[in-house]
């Protein structure tokens, strides 16, 4: 723990990061003029006649977004192609010009009417590219026109919990390209909702890299603030309507955030956390063709464990088809994962924990949540010792610091106890908000967590194990 350490630890979230942090997963719908087209990525100048979602149910979307356990849904408002899912002032390429509720409806007004009465928090996807804007390329007349819209999407449809970016600027360099103004971008955000995240090409929320739901290893917050940079994310983003990019993980940059990595950028640290982003189906954009290719609810409880649970967000895209309600395949689906994560936490084994030092605070009864007073001890080799009342098969530890003291731990190790021996059932290096520690199910009747390496004194806000399954 040396002074070196004391600086990384000092870097702490904002209100906002924090409040993001704890909704844990959330849903992404993509929806609009591609849904009708049966593309991922429109050319824009589609006849607004093509969009008439009949059936369209807000309500099915979100029930069955929070049937999966989430807590929060993002609504893709205008894609790349440029058609607008309200009736904005600013382009008649919108709804209203559509046969849609005969040119009166409001997509993005249903969606957060039905967000708020089911209880998930509410936010906003808007392409900074719009193959339709005759500004765009333009400089500062296109930026007033992006303005305008944002100004509208988040002053019209309550409050917002995040405002998400992606770097597309897929013209070529024969085509059209803006300059995006990024920091205009994000103080209209910041004074229409304070307490909205700017995800992905913004300041506040990470992308974790690639859309195929992988995680790294290890997951850190306090990062170099280079990552913020929107323009290196945008060069990284996705360049062509090409199903394979969803599927593409890239092995660089799997360590950002280890002493070793921050070496250098001491003096120039932010809080920058991860999200995982990833499509229920191969596309975004729900395609017919795509109706047999729906993902499992054990594939996508895999994703949750290592995204959740290795200190990330985790946002699961579900679009509806083309007459406006999700497949029942899908429903089906997020139902199953539902369960499965339910299951998860119900699982939680009641235990009596001993700490190394200090007092343990609700450390090993806050989780699921996040308790009140967090285990703070102050010796070299902290340790939290989980008894059972008897032998209990268990298959994962649930470690979790408050990260409102930052992110310390460096290493922690998980054993179990079995006729009186400890054997080593788990390590890692990151913790942060969340760590889950999975391994084969072992039978113990002692869980001890270890944590040989910190960049100050651990500040730990929940230990859980968990059993197994029958």
């Amino acid at each position: 723990m040396t002074g070196n350490g004391q600086a990384l630890a000092a870097v702490r979230p904002s209100g906002r990061q924090l409040a993001w942090q704890a909704m844990e997963f959330y849903g992404f719908i993509h929806f609009g003029m591609n849904t009708m087209t049966d593309r991922e990525w429109g050319e824009g100048h589609d006849d607004p006649a093509a969009f008439d979602p009949a059936g369209l149910d807000a309500d099915q979307w979100i029930t069955a977004l929070k049937a999966a356990g989430m807590t929060g849904v993002i609504l893709t408002c205008k894609h790349h192609d440029g058609f607008c899912l309200w009736p904005s002032d600013v382009t008649t390429y919108t709804v209203a010009s559509s046969p849609w509720r005969d040119g009166r409806g409001d997509v993005v007004a249903e969606v957060a009417g039905a967000a708020r009465r089911h209880g998930l928090r509410f936010g906003i996807y808007l392409s900074p590219w719009d193959r339709t804007e005759a500004s765009y390329g333009a400089g500062a007349a296109y930026d007033d026109f992006y303005i305008a819209q944002l100004t509208e999407l988040l002053t019209r449809y309550g409050p917002v919990f995040a405002v998400w970016l992606d770097g597309a600027n897929g013209e070529g360099p024969n085509g059209r390209r803006q300059v995006y103004d990024w920091e205009r971008y994000y103080a209209v955000a910041r004074e229409l909702q304070p307490d909205a995240v700017i995800s992905v090409c913004g300041p506040d929320v990470r992308w974790c890299g690639n859309e195929a739901g992988d995680t790294r290893p290890d997951e850190w917050s306090v990062v170099p603030r280079a990552l913020r940079d929107a323009e290196r994310i945008a060069d990284r983003s996705q360049r062509a309507d090409d199903g394979a990019f969803a599927r593409l993980v890239r092995s660089d940059d799997r360590d950002l955030g280890s002493r070793a990595a921050l070496a250098g950028h001491e003096d120039d640290l932010v809080w920058y956390p991860a999200e995982v982003n990833t499509s229920i189906r191969p596309g975004w954009f729900h395609h017919p063709a795509e109706d047999a290719s729906v993902r499992s609810a054990d594939e996508l409880f895999g994703v949750y464990l290592r995204a959740v649970g290795g200190n990330s967000c985790f946002l699961l895209n579900v679009p509806p088809a083309r007459d406006g309600r999700l497949r029942d395949t899908d429903v089906a689906v997020l139902e199953q994962l539902g369960r499965r994560i339910e299951d998860f936490r119900a699982r939680r084994v009641e235990a009596t924990a001993t700490v190394s030092s200090g007092a343990p605070g609700d450390v090993a009864t806050a989780w699921p949540g996040r308790g009140r007073t967090p285990w703070r001890p102050d010796d070299a080799l902290p340790s939290v010792r989980l008894a059972f009342a008897g032998p209990r098969p268990i298959e994962a530890v649930v470690v979790g610091e408050d990260i409102t003291q930052g992110q310390r731990i460096e290493h922690v190790v998980v054993r179990g106890r079995r006729d009186g021996r400890w054997t080593t059932l788990a390590r890692a290096n990151a913790v942060g908000y969340q760590r889950i520690l999975t391994f084969p199910p072992v039978e113990v009747d002692a869980v001890l967590v270890e944590v040989p390496e910190a960049r100050d004194r651990p500040v730990v806000s929940c230990v859980a194990a968990i059993g197994a399954s029958s």
